[in-house]
């Protein structure tokens, strides 16, 4: 039989990761996302560096972005799930 083990520990840091993404840090990709994006039209901002920007720096920024937000929303999923199971199998206090 395998152990299975939720100390309130667990189960506070749980609820600090929930918070922490809930709280708007996916919210802040998503800004980023949009200034990133302002810096990328030439009309707004342009000359070599500009240039680098909009054809490596921020595609490249932008995909790394777009993977943590996925994963975050993952994340949360999988931790409710925990959560549900914690709680259900009676180490909810």
């Amino acid at each position: 039989m395998s152990r299975v083990l939720s100390t309130e520990q667990a189960k506070t840091a749980i609820q600090q990761i929930q918070a922490i993404i809930n709280g708007g840090f996916t919210d802040q990709i998503s800004q980023l996302d949009a200034q990133g994006r302002v810096l990328s039209d030439p009309n707004v901002w342009d000359g070599p560096l500009a240039s680098q920007f909009r054809g490596s720096t921020w595609p490249e920024t932008k995909a790394a972005l777009d993977k943590a937000r996925t994963e975050l929303e993952q994340l949360r999923g999988q931790l409710n799930q925990i959560s549900t199971n914690i709680f259900t199998a009676g180490g909810g206090s």
